[in-house]
């Protein structure tokens, strides 16, 4: 069983998560049937950014890296918190681990952020939101990260950054990929009303 482990900050944007839970769970009933998502944050109930709460699955105190495959990391909105549990010591240190593992991390929007303030993204290529101004890019670029604009979707190693929230889907279904097989997305992807390239 490939296991993803989804870790929420408060103010995360929803979409952004659910893409990584659907798309996890509809491999789960409709693809190879060997994939799990389960979450944790820093706190029992995470809300989102529209304020509906998830209870998370896990503590992070009590997860063994070595039982996971890859960590997915939704980006929020800072009006909602999200930095405060994004930017957290214990947050922080978990990306570590998963990248001393050598485990894929996958992160949409400014979900890239607290991976470059962790400090594993220096000197390599991600994006992160840009749309409408730059503040966000020049916050990923002050991380010392070459940040590549206006590209949907960029890999650097075992990590994946997004975009926006547009970039969601194409960077779950390539960590859905990297965990099963090219024809095993296709599937899942047709499944789900999406052309494949």
């Amino acid at each position: 069983m490939k296991k993803v482990l989804l870790l929420l900050a408060n103010g995360f944007e929803a979409f952004e998560a659910s893409v990584f839970a659907d798309v996890i769970g509809w491999n789960k009933l409709e693809g190879d049937l060997n994939t799990e998502l389960l979450t944790t944050g820093l706190h029992e109930e995470i809300k989102s950014t529209v304020g509906f709460a998830v209870k998370r699955e896990l503590l992070i105190s009590e997860i063994n890296v070595d039982e996971f495959d890859a960590l997915a990391i939704p980006g929020g909105f800072e009006e909602k918190g999200y930095y405060d549990d994004a930017f957290h010591e214990d947050f922080l240190n978990l990306i570590n681990k998963f990248h001393e593992s050598n485990k894929i991390i996958a992160s949409i929007c400014v979900g890239a952020l607290p991976i470059a303030k962790s400090g594993i993204l220096k000197d390599k290529n991600a994006t992160t939101y840009g749309l409408g101004q730059s503040t966000r890019q020049k916050q990923l670029s002050d991380f010392g990260v070459n940040v590549i604009p206006d590209q949907s979707m960029v890999v650097d190693g075992n990590i994946i950054t997004g975009y926006n929230p547009s970039a969601s889907f194409e960077v779950t279904f390539y960590l859905l990929e990297l965990l099963t097989s090219k024809d095993n997305c296709s599937k899942i992807k047709a499944l789900m009303g999406f052309k494949n390239n």
